[in-house]
């Protein structure tokens, strides 16, 4: 299993993943939640490594990932913000007038960070396939 976190001032996007990219747990938590996050999900699942992104806030959850005795690996975060936007919608269609809208131009109502979570995950699976 692999963690995925999308750190952030405020929130941070938290996903588990098997190997094969199947999501077991996918939440947006609280910034000053994630240290216990990363502890109940350590101790629910057998998290191989933790894959976090290394955005501008990536330096105190890596403290946080390393408090909790587990290792992680950066991986860049390039676009993954307009990545998780086109997940979502894959996701989560919209309905009613916003179907008339193309989700290019359209924001999704709650915070992606979650999906970028696991697309850091995946991008590290990919680079990583044996």
């Amino acid at each position: 299993m692999f963690m995925g976190i999308d750190p952030g001032k405020d929130k941070c996007g938290v996903a588990v993943l098997t190997a094969s990219g199947e999501i077991k747990f996918q939440r947006v938590v609280p910034t000053e939640e994630l240290d216990t996050a990363i502890k109940n999900l350590a101790t629910e699942f057998e998290i191989q490594a933790v894959i976090l992104g290394d955005g501008t806030t990536h330096k105190a959850a890596a403290q946080k990932i390393s408090a909790a005795g587990l290792t992680f690996q950066l991986v860049d975060e390039k676009h993954t913000t307009e990545e998780a936007r086109r997940e979502y919608w894959k996701k989560n269609p919209p309905k009613g007038w916003r179907k008339l809208l193309p989700t290019s131009m359209q924001v999704p109502p709650e915070p992606v960070d979650a999906i970028v979570a696991e697309i850091l995950v995946k991008r590290f699976l990919s680079a990583h396939k044996s």
